[in-house]
């Protein structure tokens, strides 16, 4: 199953386990536990610290617990964990085995001192990039806090207690049995959720941070970019955000990125905040900006956040990135999560089998029709414009199809559902005006994208579009103010551009520090 380059890596790996660890499987004689067993056979073979004990009793079959040796499971995984979550699965070993988490010391001070006994659920897909962080979170979580369990569930394995459940996106967190939390969590958004009095410490601590140079506000290429490039400066920098890598974590696969041949959303995600942290620069993640109050120059501006702190800065990068845009037509809220969808890449084995829609004919749409008619039964794809506006290449695949259907000059007026799931979305023909409905199980949504900006009205000039109006500088309407990235006025929303223009607006933001009447403020 694991290839002897992976095995020798594993191996390696494997060295930094400081205690004996046990693998305690679960299985029966299907193809599934048959692999399972392979997969753990092999994982054992490398490293006389991990043994594999196959007396287990999780109903589950097949599921493997992971325990330090002799005492009780620490992690759970139920299904195979391959594709994005063989990380999760190499991690969970080396943590269980006494390998420290990559956690900030207040953080692991948090989960040690979290009060009650917790049972984590998390269902997953194989497909999904958005799993990995909260199945890596929760376990990283539950080897530090004796009274928290995690069980990791790969969704497409058990299909019958995901239907019971009503599960139709991943990742889904359950806690003691009920519903968590749908979608991509960090670690600090779950002890936030978790731990009801982080909030206000978080305030506390955040409101007595001294005022920065530059601070930027948005963890995604632009914001880390412009956070290396004032860093480098010498000068004191900031970046506050809800979650680094912004959308890059929802980009499966990146191919053209100068200079990388290929790589993953996630994983650039991951070593672009590796690269801002080791430029000294002060990372606040969890945090959502709520207000922009400019400066004057000698003066400070001001960022408040959701939770109440107020963070000052001399300068100030916006780079808030942007959001998936809604239909916004009747049942798209009530049916989110319960057959509408937003990733297809994620979501889309949970599918399996059914028929489902894409709503959106550019290039995002025409590749999730083209990856769901691999997976689903019938894939219909809907695009409001008389054409598609899809590339070539891309749209002579999907004709190649036979279980794709494609409907145009068509608009989505209706999702339908029975209470508990999408079953189907009304549309009507632009061209006759005639009213259509189709019974379907999921619709995928990709019409683009919106600006995550509302918080900035009355603060910067904003497009139509709700996009940050800048300068060939990055320069906003407001002074010391800059932005960059795909929520400003800047065309082209990709990633090598979000990075340059991110790196211009640090260049700009020193430009304007030098400038300035008052003198630097000093490094705290």
């Amino acid at each position: 199953m694991l290839d002897d380059q992976i095995k020798a890596q594993l191996k390696g790996y494997f060295e930094r386990i400081q205690h004996p660890i046990e693998l305690v499987a679960s299985l029966d004689d299907g193809d599934a536990s048959r692999e399972t067993r392979e997969l753990l056979e092999e994982i054992a073979a490398l490293s006389d610290r991990i043994a594999l004990v196959a007396d287990g009793h999780d109903p589950r079959r097949p599921s493997f617990a992971i325990r330090p040796a002799g005492k009780d499971a620490v992690i759970t995984f139920a299904g195979l964990p391959m594709g994005h979550e063989f990380n999760s699965l190499v991690l969970a070993l080396l943590q269980a085995g006494g390998h420290p988490p990559k956690i900030a010391a207040e953080a692991v001070e948090q989960i040690k001192a979290l009060d009650g006994d917790y049972r984590f659920e998390t269902y997953f897909s194989q497909s999904c990039q958005n799993c990995p962080e909260v199945v890596q979170a929760l376990n990283a979580i539950s080897v530090l806090n004796p009274r928290i369990r995690h069980v990791a569930i790969d969704g497409a394995a058990f299909p019958a207690e995901t239907a019971e459940r009503e599960i139709m996106a991943v990742p889904s967190v359950f806690l003691n049995g009920e519903p968590f939390g749908q979608g991509r969590m960090s670690l600090e958004e779950i002890l936030a959720k978790v731990d009801k009095g982080a909030s206000a410490r978080d305030a506390e601590r955040l409101n007595a941070k001294a005022p920065y140079e530059v601070l930027i506000v948005g963890g995604g290429p632009a914001g880390a970019a412009a956070a290396i490039y004032a860093a480098r400066k010498g000068i004191r920098t900031g970046l506050v955000a809800e979650r680094f890598g912004g959308q890059t974590n929802d980009t499966l696969g990146i191919e053209n990125l100068i200079s990388v041949a290929h790589t993953e959303g996630p994983k650039l995600a991951k070593e672009l905040e590796t690269l801002v942290r080791d430029h000294e620069v002060d990372v606040m993640t969890g945090q959502l900006a709520a207000e922009l109050k400019p400066a004057t120059p000698g003066g400070l501006a001001e960022v408040r956040l959701a939770n109440g702190a107020t963070l000052r800065a001399r300068t100030v990068i916006l780079s808030t990135g942007a959001r998936w845009r809604q239909m916004n037509v009747p049942g798209e809220a009530e049916y989110r999560n319960k057959g509408v969808a937003y990733c297809p890449h994620c979501d889309g084995p949970l599918f399996k089998g059914k028929r489902v829609a894409v709503i959106g004919g550019g290039n995002s749409g025409v590749e999730a029709a083209i990856d769901l008619a691999g997976i689903t039964a019938h894939v219909t794809l809907i695009e409001f414009d008389p054409k598609l506006r899809a590339d070539e290449v891309l749209q002579a695949k999907l004709r190649s199809l036979k279980n794709v259907s494609v409907l145009t000059s068509a608009q989505s007026t209706e999702v339908f559902g029975d209470g508990t799931k999408v079953v189907g979305l009304a549309y009507k023909d632009r061209t006759t005006g005639a009213a259509h409905r189709i019974d379907l199980d999921g619709i995928f949504v990709q019409i683009g994208l919106v600006p995550n900006t509302e918080w900035l009205k009355g603060a910067v000039k904003l497009s139509g579009r709700g996009e940050i109006e800048v300068d060939a500088r990055g320069e906003t309407s407001a002074y010391g103010v800059f932005a960059a990235g795909d929520a400003t006025t800047t065309p082209y929303k990709q990633i090598v551009i979000a990075m340059g223009e991110g790196s211009k607006a640090a260049l700009s933001a020193f430009d304007c520090l030098m400038r300035a009447p008052a003198p630097m403020v000093e490094a705290a």
